[in-house]
């Protein structure tokens, strides 16, 4: 997380959880500290594994009560990306307006930005009269080192 540190980002989700009058329990300090550790974007099963491996304690459920309210926050992303579950996007506070690139062989997601397709994006919603409020394009590719080697490392066997 470059643009907003994770300090600022566990303070503004506490800020969060008193306004909604949660608080902040053992189990979900576990959680928070393992998202905003991380720049990869994840499933909710991945976050659990990731927790686990700090604290046995983090049950399944808590993850799951926990990660729409990161979303609610504005601090995490779910993204759909055609799957039978959601992936997180823990950059989001920092990048709202970025792009992903999805291996279909593998499930790697790659971010990236682009100069040019915000140039392009604007000059569209201009000339069909519209002021651009936010973006997220999705490109799915093949992973090109399964292709060349015939395997990929980010592949689950």
């Amino acid at each position: 997380m470059a643009g907003i540190n994770r300090v600022a980002a566990k303070e503004k989700f506490l800020r969060f959880l008193e306004q909604k009058n949660l608080r902040m329990t053992s189990q979900r300090q576990v959680i928070i500290d393992t998202v905003f550790s991380t720049d990869q974007h994840f499933t909710a099963e991945q976050l659990l594994d990731w927790a686990r491996k700090q604290d046995q304690s983090v049950s399944r459920a808590t993850v799951y009560r926990t990660l729409p309210l990161l979303t609610e926050s504005g601090l995490v992303h779910e993204m759909d990306f055609g799957k039978d579950y959601k992936y997180y996007d823990p950059n989001y506070a920092d990048s709202p307006n970025h792009n992903h690139l999805i291996c279909q062989d593998c499930d790697r997601i790659v971010e990236f930005e682009s100069d040019k397709i915000d140039k392009l994006q604007d000059e569209i919603s201009q000339s069909l009269g519209f002021s651009l409020k936010a973006q997220q394009l999705r490109l799915t590719a093949s992973c090109d080192e399964l292709k060349r080697l015939g395997a990929c490392k980010n592949k689950a066997c």
